[in-house]
């Protein structure tokens, strides 16, 4: 059943041309909560037509599948904390500026940055409709339904209820690169260099979450003797997916478009990038300084680093400024004890600590 309803989205996607803004982005579904679809009363405004920055293919694809949104909303709200969490002591942190663009202005630079965050919430995605299909939340699919591993032992069974990796990677494929797909720009212009980037980094970040997907298994027997095994294909935690994708980021190529309105090296000397990493057209501002152009927000009063020489070090995170020094009181607990039976108690430490924040 579900293979017919994704073919008939792609048709419908198809029939949409016309460019649309970058202002909005489905990123805000993190943002914004977004009902279950049968706390709807029947003939009241559809759920589709309330959420902010889908794309027209969007828009049609929500109408088809009500009850994916919120799991898209739950996918965004996963990659938006993951990002944050990987970029957390550089000088672009992953922050949120609002509820419709998200990111802000950051975006519309094909930079490094860019790619990631396109990847990570693709992946997002991915993660959280695959999981939605094996808690029975979605009435279009269910367990997953991958062969049995060749390389399983054979008396172990392969029919527990695994995560339905096939089917969230071929919905986060048709929803997330619907408004890239909908575009149609002139061939070898920078508009379709940044289309050609956005949809190579949305592929990498499904992969990533199809390639670390792995067998989980359980075993039963008396008294843990682990006579029976059962196995299914279960998700690799989203760090791992965000781990991943920041090894992919270190090592992303720089691309440019070809006059036949393709990608290509900017040097050749290195490999073509394979469709599991990530590309960049536009080299990275180096977000020192607040810029509203750029969507910049700067690096003053970001907590660093004084002994650190990476990225979160008060040299390069304060970009040459210099940084104020200032003390905070911290409260931990402290001199805990087991008592039997059975709880533990601890005091209350208080700690006089240094902190630096660049000027």
């Amino acid at each position: 059943m579900a293979g017919p309803r994704l073919a008939l989205a792609a048709a419908l996607l198809c029939s949409c041309t016309s460019p649309v803004a970058d202002a909005n982005s489905w990123w805000s579904l993190a943002m914004n909560p977004i009902q279950r679809p049968e706390m709807y009363i029947i003939g009241a405004q559809p759920v589709c037509s309330q959420l902010p920055g889908l794309s027209p293919g969007q828009r049609k694809l929500c109408q088809l599948y009500q009850e994916h949104m919120v799991f898209i909303g739950e996918g965004a709200r996963s990659a938006i904390k993951e990002c944050q969490y990987q970029f957390r002591q550089r000088r672009w942190n992953c922050s949120t500026v609002d509820n419709t663009s998200v990111f802000g202005r950051v975006m519309k630079i094909g930079s490094r940055e860019t790619a990631f965050t396109y990847a990570v919430s693709a992946a997002g995605v991915v993660n959280a409709i695959s999981r939605a299909c094996r808690e029975g939340e979605l009435s279009s699919c269910g367990c997953s339904r991958t062969a049995r591993p060749k390389d399983l032992p054979r008396d172990w069974l392969w029919g527990g209820c695994g995560d339905n990796v096939e089917y969230g990677y071929r919905f986060a494929k048709e929803f997330v690169d619907a408004k890239e797909r909908e575009k149609n720009y002139v061939r070898g212009s920078e508009e379709q260099a940044r289309m050609l980037m956005n949809l190579q980094n949305n592929e990498a970040g499904r992969r990533a979450v199809y390639k670390l997907a792995d067998v989980a298994c359980k075993c039963h027997g008396v008294s843990g003797s682990c006579s029976l095994k059962t196995c299914w294909l279960q998700l690799a935690d989203f760090r791992k997916v965000g781990d991943l994708l920041k090894e992919k980021y270190d090592s992303a190529a720089a691309m440019r478009i070809s006059r036949k309105g393709k990608l290509e090296l900017v040097n050749n000397r290195f490999n073509m990038p394979t469709q599991e990493d990530l590309v960049y057209v536009d080299p990275s501002p180096d977000y020192c300084l607040r810029n509203e152009t750029t969507g910049s927000l700067g690096t003053q009063g970001r907590l660093c680093n004084k002994t650190s020489e990476g990225m979160d070090g008060c040299e390069l995170m304060c970009c040459g400024r210099g940084y104020d020094q200032f003390k905070t009181v911290q409260r931990e607990r402290c001199h805990c004890k087991f008592h039997w039976c059975c709880y533990v108690k601890c005091k209350k430490c208080t700690e006089i600590v240094d902190q630096y924040v660049c000027k």
